[in-house]
């Protein structure tokens, strides 16, 4: 039991994968890459910096994260603690350590590392969610279901193509993430206020070793010199506003997916996975709460607020750099890869194994499908000779006189047997079945999802090596 207070996130909602992703032990030790990769390239570029040294640097024994507690207690600051701490380790190579760098050389470039690799686990556990829903949007693609509109009975689709829905909004996403991952860039060496100005020193003048250099240490850090040409202190906070916009948008889809289906459970027709033994309520036996899409849309709002916080933050950075972004930084991103990662838990277990009740989402449609088949049975009665006015008026009367049956004396539909009694629809009897049949209300819907699926999903699919399996990591 902890003594002290852990974010939820960590300890009940995200993946190990994106927790360590985010430890500290992962920041620190990209710290020594960035410290690895600076010394090699000022070494190729003619500095006073031997093998030896960088050698030491890359065979370092890994970070001893007491030590460096020890130097930041009594140094106050957490950069050049580490820098001690490692220079203890490999002593040849102390005197080079961080050479001509400021603290946004290892901070700045570290946190963009972390964000790179954080945006390859959501995005691979995206296509995961995209491929389970893929799935069940292939099962029930034919399935006739009522559409809703304002929650109010519209005109019937699929539940394969409402699933659809769901996927194009995820698959929106992840493209969106794909583009931002791919176009993030490292801050670079660029000294203290951006202006390279220790290293033009160190290079005496030479300018093109510090463009040189800029373009080694990212290609060392595999960003293929994607730096910012320009930046002040920091790189532009813009580019964490952009992130987590991306990331944000994950909310929302899930948000939405997990309310329908929270919408779908209430009906009956649709339920997330429920266990053998889970127990819906301590009071009421008979429940079967959707606690997986509550809770992920609780997680979702969370995940989409936390856009704020790097929107005002790109906004009060003054001049060249002021420190009001760092204690918000350190809250909001990774919180926001945590949330995400979270939300997409809960997507890939609630897609993986959604339930569908048909019988129930077949009684709906035949409650309905009278009303909804009104105007075609008037015209299949008009082009065997009736009147349209007078026949509107009279499956009008009908129409008002079920809804009554049904709102105000709770009984069943009972418009169809209504229509079949009355001798002006005499003629079209024999149709009436065929006219009801739920399909023919269903327009394209069945073959939207193949087109959508085979134009847009599958081909994306089979171009990744896409977890099939995906479940998700559910804890109570």
């Amino acid at each position: 039991m902890e003594e002290n207070y852990v974010s939820p996130l960590s300890t009940r909602y995200a993946s190990r994968e994106m927790r360590a992703n985010f430890a500290d032990i992962t920041r620190y030790r990209i710290w020594r890459k960035l410290w690895l990769a600076l010394a090699e390239a000022e070494m190729e570029l003619g500095l006073e910096v031997t093998q030896q040294q960088v050698d030491a640097l890359r065979n370092a024994p890994d970070v001893d994260l007491k030590r460096a507690d020890e130097f930041e207690r009594s140094l106050r600051h957490d950069v050049m603690a580490h820098v001690h701490a490692f220079g203890e380790q490999v002593t040849v190579a102390k005197p080079i350590i961080h050479l001509g760098a400021t603290s946004c050389f290892v901070t700045d470039n570290s946190e963009v590392v972390q964000m790179r690799q954080g945006l390859d686990i959501v995005i691979k556990q995206l296509w995961g969610c995209i491929s389970n829903l893929a799935s069940f949007a292939t099962q029930w693609k034919d399935l006739p279901t009522l559409g809703y509109t304002h929650f109010q009975t519209a005109q019937p689709t699929t539940v394969g193509k409402r699933a659809c829905l769901w996927l194009q909004d995820f698959l929106y996403d992840v493209q969106n993430l794909e583009h931002v991952r791919d176009n993030l860039r490292m801050r670079g060496v660029k000294g203290t206020t951006g202006t390279q100005a220790s290293f033009l020193a160190l290079f005496d003048n030479d300018h093109e070793k510090c463009r040189q250099l800029d373009k080694k240490v990212s290609e060392k850090m595999n960003f293929h010199n994607k730096t910012w040409t320009v930046t002040g202190q920091t790189y532009t906070r813009k580019q964490d506003y952009v992130v987590l916009t991306a990331l944000a948008g994950v909310g929302q889809s899930s948000a939405k997916m997990a309310n329908d289906v929270r919408l779908l459970a209430h009906l009956k027709e649709v339920e997330e996975p429920f266990e053998k033994k889970q127990i819906g309520s301590s009071a009421m036996p008979y429940k079967r709460n959707p606690m997986r899409c509550e809770r992920l849309c609780g997680i979702a709002r969370f995940l989409q607020n936390l856009v704020l916080n790097p929107a005002e933050t790109a906004s009060v950075q003054w001049l060249e750099r002021s420190l009001d972004d760092s204690a918000n930084r350190r809250l909001a991103n990774s919180e926001a890869f945590l949330a995400t990662d979270a939300c997409l838990q809960l997507v890939a277990n609630v897609t993986s194994g959604l339930v569908v009740h048909p019988k129930v989402v077949e009684k709906h449609m035949n409650e309905e499908l009278p009303f909804l088949a009104t105007e075609n049975i008037m015209m299949a009665a008009v082009r065997k000779g009736g009147d349209r006015q007078e026949l509107h008026e009279v499956i009008r009367g009908h129409s008002v006189a079920a809804g009554k049956r049904i709102k105000e004396e709770g009984l069943s539909n009972d418009l169809l047997e209504r229509i079949r009694a009355d001798p002006a629809f005499s003629s079209v009897q024999g149709e009436l079945d065929d006219i009801l049949d739920a399909k023919n209300f269903i327009g394209r819907a069945s073959e939207q999802v193949v087109d959508f699926l085979e134009g847009d999903v599958y081909p994306e699919l089979d171009a990744r090596k896409v977890d099939k399996s995906f479940t998700g990591e559910v804890k109570v």
